[in-house]
């Protein structure tokens, strides 16, 4: 009687046990849950905390609502001129309507990633299709995928009951053949660029040396005239002193003139005159009183 009553306790502990085990249940911070019955969603969006359900008839199914990861296939598109570019990509995902998502891939993670690569690729090769190349080297990366990020995560909201959150670029390739063309053209325009700032400066140099021949020539015409100007007041001031000498003693000044006359004639070596000796030029030489004048 009482090992049949202690078995009858076990076995309430253990169904107690089994019945608490598959009626309650933990949705985690990072999850959220949906619950059915038979297959079929009875209850959306169960948040994280602790809860119940009932046993065998009812099932819970649990994702998680991380931003995850996606990387891409690398892939090739055509510019808007038909050039190619080879692009790696990755995609930023979650979770935001776990019953959509749960209709759509059955819960499969591996479902939705299939599901979403497609719709990025066509983005992608729309957004590529319709810019040129200089368009796509010269926007940064971050901008250049605003636009599909944005109408993929409203395609993708309604379609998988997922959010795009993100599209980033890691890198984007030119074939062979495209990367020669470009880096030709990069080159030309470089040069373009080259010839017309050398130009630019040819004729800022030109300019300057002009304005600097110009601003000299009028500095040495206003020297040249200052020192003609200067010149002639001395040789006029000298006229005066040579005039005024004259009047004061006139056989004085002209004795002085030829003395000076006769150091410079003179002066060196091997210097030669062949004059008469009766000449003017001696006349001081020949005579202590060439002008006549009486001495006292």
């Amino acid at each position: 009687m009482i090992n049949n009553k202690s078995l009858l306790i076990v076995g309430g502990l253990a169904a107690a046990a089994w019945l608490a085990s598959n009626s309650l249940y933990v949705v985690d911070e990072t999850e959220r849950a949906v619950k059915l019955r038979f297959g079929e969603v009875i209850e959306e969006n169960i948040q994280p905390g602790l809860h119940v359900k009932i046993p065998i008839t009812q099932t819970i199914r649990k994702f998680d609502t991380r931003v995850l990861t996606l990387d891409t296939d690398t892939s090739r598109y055509l510019t808007l001129e038909q050039k190619a570019v080879i692009v790696d990509s990755y995609v930023k995902w979650q979770v935001v309507n776990p019953t959509r998502y749960y209709e759509a891939t059955s819960g499969d993670e591996m479902q939705a990633v299939r599901l979403i690569q497609p719709r990025v690729d066509e983005s992608l090769r729309n957004e590529f299709g319709r810019l040129d190349l200089q368009e796509i080297i010269a926007e940064r990366r971050d901008d250049l995928m605003i636009g599909p990020a944005e109408d993929l995560d409203s395609l993708m909201r309604e379609e998988l009951g997922v959010s795009i959150r993100d599209i980033r670029i890691k890198r984007i390739d030119l074939p062979e053949d495209v990367s020669a063309a470009v880096f030709d053209r990069m080159r030309s325009e470089r040069e373009r660029e080259a010839r017309e700032w050398r130009a630019q400066g040819q004729e800022e140099a030109e300019r300057i040396r002009a304005n600097a021949d110009r601003r000299r020539q009028v500095l040495l015409a206003q020297a040249t005239e200052r020192a003609e100007t200067l010149r002639g007041e001395g040789d006029a001031e000298a006229a005066a002193i040579f005039s005024q000498a004259y009047e004061q003693d006139m056989e004085f000044f002209t004795f002085y003139r030829s003395l000076n006359a006769y150091r410079e004639s003179f002066e060196g070596e091997g210097n030669m005159l062949v004059l008469e000796p009766t000449s003017d030029f001696f006349r001081y030489l020949n005579s202590p009183n060439p002008m006549g004048v009486d001495e006292e």
